[in-house]
C-alpha cells in the first residue's frame, strides 16, 4: 500500500532521507572508530566489515521504503526508481569494500579511513539519485566527487596514482564549473531549480526556444558528460582508472557511473521534455562518438585495467542511447543495464585483484596467456564476465538482455533511434575484438614456462567473483522478473499539460502534469 505524504517540508525531507541519514550517521561513527586505533591490517579489515554491515542495513531501509510512500514535487524523490538505484549503488559499495579489504592487504595499504571515504561517496550518490532539484544534484555530485578524488590517489607509493588523482581533481573541478554555470542559466530562464517546476514553467511561458535555457542545458550536458566519461570528455578516465587501486577503479567505473546516469536521466526527462528537439541531437552525437571511440581505442590496449577503462567508456555510450530514447522504456532499460554492468564490472576487477602481483605491478594481457591450465575456475568466471560485457547470448548471461532492452527502447521510441541502434550493434561487434581476445589468451594460448602461477585470491575476492558470475547467469535465465521490477520502479518523468505540445511523445501522467503545471502557475503569480 502506497501512502501519500501530506507533511511539512522538513518532515517530508526527513522521512525521504532516512536511508541516507542512516548511512551518513554510521559513516561518522566508523570514522571515529577508524581514527581511534593505530593503522594495521586487522583494524582495516574490522572497519571494512563494519562498513559492509552498515551497507546491508541501509539496503534493508531502502527496500522497506520502496513502494510505501509518495510525495509531491519536492526536492527529494520518493519513487521506486530512487530506491532501486540506491540498491544498485549499495550493492556496488559492498563489492568495492570487499575487494578493497583484500587488495589493500596485498598493496600494504593500512588506512581504515578508506572504507569510510567509500561510504561518504556512496551517501553522495544516494543523494544524487534522489535529487529532484538542481541544487541537490550539485550537492550530491560534490559530496561524491570529493571523496572519490581522495580514493583515487590512495596508493601514495605510486606516481601513477598521484598523477591520476591530480588529473581527476583538476578536470573534475573544471566540469563542475560547467555544470554549475548551466544550472545558473537554467535558473535564470525558468526562475526555479525544481525539476518539475522547470518543466511546468517551460510549458506555461513557452521557454522551449529560450537561448538562455538552451545554453544552460548545453553546459549541463558538458558537466554530466565529464562525470559519466563520454567522448570527448573522457580524457581523465584511462589514467585515473589505471592509477587507482583496482577496487576503487571498479567503484568509479560502475557505481559512480550508475549514480551519475540516474541523475542524468531524471534531470533530462523530468525537467526538459519540451526541449527534446534541442538536446536530442547533441546527446545522440555524444552517444555515437562515445560508442565508436571507446570500443575502437579498446582494441589497442594491452593493459587489462586500461582495456576495462575504455570498455567503461563504450558502455557509457550504450547508456546514452537509453536516455536518447526519451521514454519510460528507455529508463527501464537503463536501470536493468546498470545492474548487469555493475555486476560484470566488479566481477572482472575481482579477477584483476587476483592477478595483480605483489608491489605496484600492472596486469598485462599477456599475463592471461594459458591461465586456464593453472586457474581453470578463475578463467571460466572471467570468460563469462567478458561475454556478459560483450552482450553474448546464453553464455553471457544477462549481458545479452541488457543490450537487447536498450535496442528495443531505441527502436520502439515514438521518434525511432535507428541510427543509434545501428551504431550500438556495430560497435558491439567491434568490442568483440578485445573481449574475445581475453578469452582466446586464457584458453588457446600456451602458458609461458617461466610465468608465475597466480596466488589464490582472498576469501572476499572469491566471494565477489562467485556472486557476480552467479547473479549474471541466474538473471540471464529469468530476466523478465528483474525487468518488470525495474519497470515498476520508474520515476514520474513530468511533461506538458497535453501530449500534443511535445516535440517527441513521452509517456506522462496527466493528473501529475496538470498538478505540477498549476503549481508552477500559482508560483509565478506570487
Amino acid at each position: 500500500m502506497i501512502t501519500t505524504l501530506d507533511l511539512s517540508v522538513p518532515a517530508q525531507l526527513t522521512l525521504a532521507l532516512v536511508p541516507d541519514l542512516v548511512l551518513i550517521g554510521g559513516a561518522m561513527i566508523l570514522l571515529l572508530f577508524a581514527a581511534w586505533y593505530p593503522e594495521s591490517d586487522r583494524h582495516q579489515r574490522a572497519v571494512g566489515i563494519a562498513s559492509i554491515i552498515l551497507c546491508g542495513i541501509t539496503i534493508l531501509f531502502a527496500l522497506n521504503w520502496a513502494g510505501r510512500y509518495e510525495a509531491g514535487p519536492g526536492p527529494i524523490a520518493l519513487d521506486n526508481f530512487r530506491w532501486l538505484i540506491d540498491v544498485v549503488i549499495l550493492l556496488g559499495t559492498v563489492f568495492a569494500i570487499a575487494l578493497s579489504m583484500d587488495d589493500n592487504m596485498r598493496a600494504g595499504i593500512r588506512v581504515p579511513e578508506a572504507h569510510v571515504l567509500i561510504l561518504l561517496a556512496t551517501s553522495g550518490m544516494m543523494l544524487l539519485a534522489a535529487a529532484r532539484d538542481l541544487i541537490i544534484v550539485f550537492l550530491g555530485i560534490e559530496l561524491m566527487s570529493i571523496s572519490v578524488y581522495a580514493l583515487s590517489g590512495m596508493d601514495r607509493r605510486r606516481e601513477r596514482s598521484a598523477e591520476g588523482a591530480l588529473k581527476y581533481f583538476l578536470l573534475g573541478a573544471f566540469s563542475t564549473a560547467f555544470l554549475l554555470y548551466g544550472i545558473a542559466l537554467v535558473y535564470g530562464a525558468a526562475g526555479t531549480t525544481n525539476l518539475t517546476l522547470i518543466a511546468g514553467r517551460v510549458a506555461i511561458f513557452g521557454l522551449g526556444a529560450s537561448p538562455l535555457l538552451i545554453a544552460g542545458i548545453a553546459l549541463m550536458l558538458v558537466g554530466f558528460g565529464f562525470k559519466v566519461a563520454t567522448v570527448p570528455f573522457h580524457m581523465w578516465a584511462p589514467d585515473v582508472y589505471e592509477g587507482a587501486p583496482s577496487a576503487i577503479t571498479a567503484y568509479m567505473a560502475a557505481t559512480v557511473k550508475a549514480a551519475a546516469f540516474a541523475a542524468f536521466i531524471r534531470v533530462w526527462l523530468e525537467a526538459f521534455p519540451l526541449d527534446f528537439s534541442a538536446w536530442h541531437a547533441a546527446l545522440s552525437g555524444l552517444a555515437i562518438a562515445t560508442m565508436v571511440f571507446g570500443n575502437a581505442i579498446g582494441l589497442m590496449q594491452r593493459n587489462l585495467k586500461r582495456l576495462l577503462a575504455y570498455s567503461s567508456i563504450g558502455h557509457a555510450g550504450y547508456l546514452l542511447v537509453a536516455i536518447a530514447a526519451g521514454t519510460f522504456q528507455g529508463s527501464s532499460a537503463m536501470l536493468f543495464y546498470l545492474l548487469i554492468y555493475t555486476l560484470a564490472t566488479f566481477g572482472a576487477f575481482a579477477v584483476v585483484v587476483t592477478l595483480t602481483r605483489e608491489g605496484p605491478g600492472s596486469v598485462m594481457l599477456d599475463d592471461l596467456a594459458g591461465l586456464w591450465s593453472v586457474r581453470p575456475w578463475l578463467s571460466l568466471g572471467m570468460a563469462i564476465l567478458m561475454l556478459a560485457l560483450l552482450g553474448f547470448p546464453i553464455f553471457g548471461g544477462a549481458g545479452f538482455f541488457a543490450k537487447w532492452y536498450v535496442l528495443q527502447a531505441a527502436l520502439q521510441a515514438p521518434s525511432k533511434q535507428t541510427t543509434l541502434a545501428v551504431v550500438l550493434v556495430l560497435t558491439t561487434v567491434v568490442s568483440a575484438g578485445y573481449y574475445l581476445y581475453v578469452i582466446l589468451l586464457m584458453f588457446m594460448r600456451p602458458r609461458p614456462e617461466n610465468a608465475p602461477v597466480p596466488e589464490r585470491s582472498g576469501g572476499l575476492t572469491r566471494m565477489v567473483l562467485g556472486i557476480t558470475v552467479a547473479l549474471i547467469l541466474i538473471i540471464g535465465v529469468v530476466p523478465e522478473q528483474v525487468v518488470r521490477f525495474a519497470r515498476d520502479g520508474l520515476p514520474r518523468m513530468e511533461s506538458a499539460p497535453t501530449a500534443t505540445t511535445l516535440p517527441a511523445p513521452i509517456a506522462i501522467s496527466p493528473a501529475d502534469s496538470v498538478h505540477h503545471v498549476a503549481t508552477a502557475a500559482d508560483d509565478a503569480r506570487r
